[in-house]
């Protein structure tokens, strides 16, 4: 009787509005805010003064440690003498490859001006990092870690770890990156780097007569007998790295944002842009420090030799500093032990990752295959006069109009979508020819390295199944070779010399994906692509074109003043403007009791 009276039923309503209100705060998924300026410092790896790039002060620049889903915003100032654009190297970007920060998405952000980045970690989890994507500028730093994290209802396939430590090693090169891309460019080798770095450190002086004094290392801090995820990313150049620490075993059980099949290893092979995950056990006596190394791969000379990045791992128990000789990396200096052993990394098929469901259920070995592309390269070679790297006989030639722009507006004339599914018969030129890939489709793709060193290659958008490789020529029959149930799915993988690696890839991410060589001299003189998937049917899901692009180009006329452009890291979250409408409504529904 009372309840069915006027007086009651507008709080009820009230009540069902802020119920449903809360419901929808709680249950959004959370924005994070970040503003990074990218500039030059000084610092000095080697025990002298060198320019780097760093972010907010930092080198390396500071870790995105997120979760699931969030949504994340990254407000960028370039404050370097040319333009930027920053790339996340593993990140999805589902339907959004406006986000993606390479030549053919985004136009380069101008010295002096700030972008804004803002894309949503999409079901996905482990480790990555970003970088930047143009003009060598990565071989100057500009890297950092990104951590996505599991939500709370997915569990680990493993115990919670006591600490999370990353870890960056990289070829370095005292050259400014401005002068190693003009050597580049002339067809000048690299050559031997000056050091290899952890975390921008150089090494520990585990030898008198290589390492010269006053130089600051990495001390990595633990505690005995508890169990630390250590994430390792080869951030270099060109350089493989073989990663290891003393006295302890790497249990490997993530790459790349896949939980892998647990398996200890005393080391492990990490190429150009590769990620790894390894829980590593305090379980020494501590009798005295432990060397962390990472030495270059694939090459005996006394030159490469005296290459070794060194970190110190410090129990807090620990009787005195390490010494003696460094932990020895693997006795075969080819590429037959690093193939086994990439061969020996498998897919966690009864895990799940980002969605509880497990990961095995997904059975890419049934599915049929749309699209076949043997893509081979070949060693840098002279074209119309300049020194360039191809696929399939194509230098990719960058267009002033990003291809995601040409698209969008429609542009003729800016690109092909006649990439070779194989090398034709014809003199090697420089062209804009992309990969016109089938929406929903699966593609395989076959990478062929004709070169003397190990490539690795990387696809944006997507995580691919690493499903075989071996030596020689692929064939037809490699086919059955393949591994089609627990292949590791990742977004990088090597190719070794005079070898093939086969890919398998699922197209359901509409957008123009780059698809390009890790090791930066190889990309930075043409061996890149981009894989165009377009959904046929409107697609409402899809991410528009922000707000606040930046416009080059043939579009260049429709670029507005930096001042009117959005700032999105000043906006409010999802989530706080529920919190307004909710005290809106209290103070609404309070003021009505007493009316």
């Amino acid at each position: 009787m009372v309840s069915g009276s006027p007086y009651f039923q507008a709080p009820f309503f009230f009540f069902l509005v802020l119920g449903c209100l809360v419901s929808d705060s709680l249950a959004a998924d959370p924005y994070v805010f970040y503003d990074w300026t990218v500039s030059y410092l000084t610092t000095s790896p080697l025990g002298h003064k060198h320019q780097v790039i760093g972010i907010n002060g930092q080198f390396p620049g500071p870790i995105l440690n997120i979760t699931t889903n969030w949504n994340v915003v990254v407000n960028v100032k370039n404050n370097l003498d040319e333009p930027l654009l920053l790339t996340w190297n593993g990140i999805q970007h589902r339907k959004n490859s406006w986000q993606d920060g390479v030549s053919g998405t985004n136009c380069p952000i101008p010295a002096s001006w700030n972008w804004t980045y803002e894309f949503q970690v999409k079901d996905q989890i482990g480790s990555f990092f970003y970088f930047p994507s143009l003009n060598f500028q990565r071989a100057a730093g500009g890297y950092g870690g990104i951590i996505i994290n599991n939500r709370d209802v997915i569990p680990l396939p493993f115990g919670m770890p006591d600490g999370d430590i990353t870890i960056f090693i990289s070829d370095w090169y005292t050259k400014s990156h401005k002068g190693l891309r003009k050597d580049v460019e002339k067809g000048v080798d690299l050559g031997v780097p000056d050091a290899i770095l952890m975390n921008g450190l150089g090494p520990y002086r585990y030898d008198q007569a290589l390492v010269k004094d006053g130089i600051v290392y990495q001390i990595v801090n633990v505690e005995p007998g508890k169990t630390y995820r250590f994430r390792v990313h080869n951030v270099g150049i060109s350089t493989s790295l073989n990663f290891r620490i003393q006295n302890h075993n790497l249990l490997l059980v993530e790459t790349e944002g896949s939980y892998t099949v647990q398996q200890n290893y005393s080391n492990m092979d990490i190429h150009v842009g590769q990620s790894y995950s390894f829980l590593v056990t305090m379980d020494q006596s501590a009798s005295s420090d432990y060397y962390i190394v990472a030495s270059p791969r694939f090459v005996n000379s006394s030159d490469w030799a005296k290459l070794n990045g060194v970190s110190i791992l410090h129990y807090s128990n620990s009787q005195g500093p390490a010494s003696g000789p460094l932990p020895d990396p693997p006795n075969d200096y080819g590429t037959v032990f690093s193939m086994n052993q990439a061969r020996s990394i498998r897919w966690n098929v009864s895990a799940g990752a980002a969605r509880p469901n497990p990961q095995g259920s997904f059975k890419y070995g049934e599915i049929t295959v749309t699209d076949v592309y043997v893509i081979l390269n070949r060693p840098a070679e002279l074209i119309d006069g300049k020194h360039r790297t191809t696929l399939n006989g194509i230098s990719y030639l960058p267009p002033s109009t990003p291809l995601k722009l040409a698209q969008q507006f429609k542009i003729p004339g800016v690109y092909k979508l006649d990439f070779p599914n194989k090398l034709m018969n014809r003199p090697p030129k420089l062209d804009t020819s992309l990969i016109n890939g089938t929406f929903k489709g699966f593609m395989e793709i076959i990478f062929q390295n004709n070169d003397t060193t190990v490539q690795s290659y990387h696809l944006d958008g997507y995580a691919f199944f690493v499903v075989g490789m071996d030596f020689g020529v692929w064939t037809e029959n490699s086919r059955g070779t393949y591994n089609k149930w627990d292949g590791v799915a990742r977004s990088t993988t090597q190719v070794f010399p005079g070898a093939w690696t086969a890919i398998l890839v699922s197209l359901d991410n509409a957008g123009i994906w780059n698809l390009r060589a890790q090791n930066l001299d190889s990309w930075y003189l043409g061996q890149e692509a981009y894989v165009s998937v377009v959904n046929p049917e409107v697609d409402q899901s899809e991410v528009p074109i922000p707000e606040n692009s930046i416009y080059c180009g043939i579009l260049s006329s429709l670029q507005k003043d930096q001042a009117q452009r959005v700032n999105f890291s000043g906006t409010t979250s999802v989530s706080d403007s529920s919190k307004k409408v909710f005290f809106m409504l209290i103070i609404a529904l309070i003021g009505h009791s007493f009316r």
